[in-house]
């Protein structure tokens, strides 16, 4: 239940300097790139908690939260500057950024790590996806 909770918080994180710019002047992109890179730590340390990644692992979630973030922060602001006010946008993009954030995770995990992983709320965070795919 923590880690559905973290998810819904990451949409909402990722979301956030987006819907927030409509009540408050737009953030800079170094506003951005703090915020992503404290989550990216916080997330890191989450993880290599819950799951008990080796030295490796730490730095491929790193690497992979650091690189799909970033894009997905990219993405957004592009659609943001091009004024783009439908959400079910913005939540489609976030999804499939979260889609790529699972598979490469699934790629450097063990079985055993993935299986927690999943049961921690990978699965329901899917699940919400494919959800709202439909």
């Amino acid at each position: 239940m923590k880690f559905y909770r973290l998810l819904h918080l990451t949409a909402l994180f990722c979301l956030f300097p987006v819907l927030a710019s409509a009540q408050q002047p737009p953030q800079t992109k170094e506003d951005v790139e703090k915020q992503t890179l404290e989550y990216i730590d916080k997330e890191v340390q989450r993880l290599s908690t819950l799951l008990d990644l080796e030295y490796w692992q730490e730095f491929y979630v790193d690497s992979t939260l650091t690189h799909d973030l970033n894009a997905l922060n990219e993405e957004l602001m592009s659609m943001r500057v091009a004024k783009v006010e439908n959400t079910d946008l913005y939540i489609g993009v976030q999804d499939k950024w979260m889609e790529q954030i699972d598979k490469s995770y699934k790629r450097f995990f063990t079985p055993e790590q993935w299986a927690k992983y999943w049961k921690a709320g990978g699965k329901r965070a899917q699940q919400a996806r494919d959800k709202r795919k439909k």
